[in-house]
């Protein structure tokens, strides 16, 4: 059964980059991003007054500071996820940038959260961005002029933005409910996404069914399919093991887009992939915590993945 769950994770969270690479051929990436949250924002409303639990204890403070990490966890990575992989970035090589997101954490933790890490997790952070330095190149070669080359930093602001998002959470001391933060979250990117495209003037929908294909496989696969597996496998399995399967994103949707989409996958990816999974390995045994602890305590913050020896992998819903 863990097994099952933890593969249907992996295909769920690595679908989010898949839906944004379906929807950039049907719309700006203002349009998709708006019809995907103004929905699910709704019915996260509708849920929320029904059911307040989660929402008891809640102060405006805190409520303020779960708008800027929705603001930065999802706005901001989301939007520049979307606009890479609609200026013609691969799904794949997207994914990776973003999986670089926990080792460039872990390397600011010390001074941001006094959480150091080792040697070996360096050794494992620098091997990591050279994985993603190969697929990139490789990438960009197939691609040629095709793609501009600053779009590949579009990507790196989405994972400094998601860092950002970690820090803020990291220096909260407030429990906040995980479904009252995905309400605040989504109804934040409802809002500034509705916003830029009725700025941008890319508010009105496509009449491509098409479009609304790409709409509903993001709300249900990475939103809902993601998110709610993720709490899942953590509760069952615990934060280490959450954390592993996220790794496996990055070669999961390569693999994925070059299958359904045709993009590359040669040779120099298939060793920058291998080389950003072993920086994985490098990192895990580089950390000090044990596995007991790091449960509690991301109990202890209401179930917000946090790791003693490393800093937050923020969760956002691709």
């Amino acid at each position: 059964m863990n097994a099952l769950l933890s593969a249907a994770f992996v295909l769920c969270w690595s679908s989010g980059f898949i839906g944004a690479k379906l929807g950039a051929g049907t719309a700006d990436a203002t349009t998709l991003l708006m019809w995907r949250f103004v929905p699910l924002a709704l019915v996260l409303i509708a849920v929320a007054a029904v059911s307040r639990q989660a929402w008891r204890g809640l102060t405006r403070r805190e409520a303020g500071r779960q708008i800027a990490i929705g603001a930065l966890s999802q706005s901001g990575y989301l939007l520049s996820v979307y606009y890479a992989i609609q200026l013609g970035v691969s799904s794949g090589t997207t994914a990776l940038i973003d999986g670089v997101q926990p080792l460039v954490a872990g390397a600011l933790a010390g001074p941001l959260l006094r959480q150091y890490v080792s040697r070996r997790q360096w050794l494992g952070l620098w091997l990591g961005l050279a994985g993603v330095a190969t697929v990139t190149t490789a990438d960009a070669a197939a691609a040629g002029a095709a793609v501009p080359w600053w779009a590949y930093f579009v990507p790196f602001l989405g994972m400094l933005s998601l860092v950002a998002a970690t820090f803020l959470e990291g220096r909260s001391r407030a429990a906040v409910a995980p479904r009252a933060a995905l309400t605040i979250h989504c109804v934040t990117s409802a809002v500034l996404f509705s916003g830029l495209a009725f700025g941008a003037g890319t508010a009105v929908p496509p009449a491509d069914s098409s479009f609304w294909l790409a709409t509903a496989w993001l709300v249900v696969l990475p939103t809902f399919g993601g998110y709610g597996l993720y709490w899942l496998i953590m509760r069952r399995s615990g934060v280490t093991e959450v954390n592993t399967l996220m790794f496996l994103m990055a070669p999961v949707t390569a693999v994925w887009g070059a299958l359904m989409f045709g993009e590359h996958f040669g040779p120099q990816t298939a060793v920058g992939l291998a080389v950003g999974l072993a920086a994985v390995v490098v990192v895990r045994r580089g950390a000090k915590p044990s596995r007991t602890a790091t449960v509690e305590r991301a109990e202890e913050t209401g179930g917000t993945p946090r790791d003693a020896g490393r800093a937050t992998v923020r969760v956002s819903s691709r």
